[in-house]
């Protein structure tokens, strides 16, 4: 079978030994605990930011990554996302944010705006106004949009630009895929009208990874606890040359032939991967040979998102990526 090749859009191409990269993580509501999936109680997460912040670690402001992604970086950044401008975030979360000055990107659904439970557009530019704080596209109707045909798509992309523009002067260089989800020609689109952006799978931000398919931990109650987020934030990136197929929508092609190519300075002999084919966590079948690991599943995937997750422990650290394929017209379980 003839594998295609996904490049890294504006990709580097070449390994960066000593990157530290950026950890992302994404939260949605706060003290709503009637939706544990997407919630995180804002105790918890002052402690997340305090355990950033005793790491000796720094906030990145989103707007500094154009220039991050123009040479090679160093120093090991934070960058803080929410999704979808709920009430919560702005009664709860946005004071604390605001009275320690910590920078972060929210992403907003246009269709949402002002209605019950979310943001209105007074709010949202109010602050919009501190120059720690960047707004972000969300789209406008926040639906599975792979399951929208490609008409359907572009006119739902066009249709939050407009609205942004009407009420802010400006649409977003930054966009978040609702629920994480994207086709190879829905990414495409997005690139040519945004700078950068943000999936649901998660991994460590470094200079190889495609701009616009970028990483992300989810947090939320489930994958809240403190141990856990201390193993985040000490995570480094785990970088890859080539990862085939381009195209993560499952259709036929499930399971899916899958291979990654690291760089040839890379140790990658001790990787471990977990993927949940089978609607079960277990460790995936692989191979290795010449830098090249072929991921053998199990078997198919049969829920709405298929996910593998590989590390390795080197001298540095643990090193972590992750990826999403997507079966379309499933159900979220």
């Amino acid at each position: 079978m003839q594998f295609e090749i996904s490049y890294s859009q504006e990709t580097f191409n070449k390994y960066f030994a000593n990157e530290n990269g950026i950890v992302s993580i994404m939260y949605h509501r706060f003290n709503e605990s009637k939706y544990p999936s997407t919630n995180i109680q804002i105790d918890v997460f002052e402690k997340h930011i305090d355990t950033i912040k005793s790491s000796g670690y720094k906030f990145l402001n989103p707007m500094m990554l154009p220039e991050i992604f123009s040479k090679e970086k160093l120093e090991k950044k934070f960058l803080l996302t929410i999704d979808d401008g709920y009430n919560s975030f702005y009664d709860n979360a946005w004071p604390y944010l605001k009275k320690n000055k910590i920078p972060f990107i929210i992403f907003i659904s246009t269709d949402a705006v002002g209605k019950n439970g979310y943001m209105n557009w007074d709010q949202i530019k109010e602050i919009e106004k501190f120059d720690y704080v960047t707004i972000g596209n969300h789209s406008h109707s926040h639906d599975y949009l792979v399951n929208f045909n490609f008409e359907q798509f572009k006119k739902d992309i066009n249709k939050s630009i407009e609205i942004f523009k009407n009420n802010l002067g400006y649409n977003p260089i930054f966009f978040s895929y609702p629920f994480g989800e994207w086709s190879l020609n829905q990414k495409e689109f997005i690139s040519q009208y945004f700078e950068f952006a943000f999936g649901q799978h998660s991994g460590v931000i470094d200079l190889n990874k495609d701009k616009y398919a970028l990483p992300r931990f989810p947090i939320n109650e489930k994958y809240g606890d403190l141990d856990r987020f201390k193993f985040i934030v000490d995570l480094l990136p785990f970088q890859y040359k080539l990862i085939y197929p381009k195209e993560k929508i499952i259709d036929k092609n499930n399971p899916p032939k899958m291979k990654i190519e690291f760089f040839k300075e890379q140790n990658v002999k001790n990787i471990n991967c977990f993927s949940n084919e089978g609607g079960e966590w277990n460790e995936s079948n692989l191979i290795l040979k010449d830098n090249i690991l072929k991921i053998n599943f199990r078997s198919q995937f049969d829920t709405r998102r298929g996910r593998i997750n590989c590390s390795i422990k080197d001298n540095e650290g643990w090193r972590w990526f992750g990826v999403q394929f997507i079966l379309k017209n499933i159900e979220e379980n």
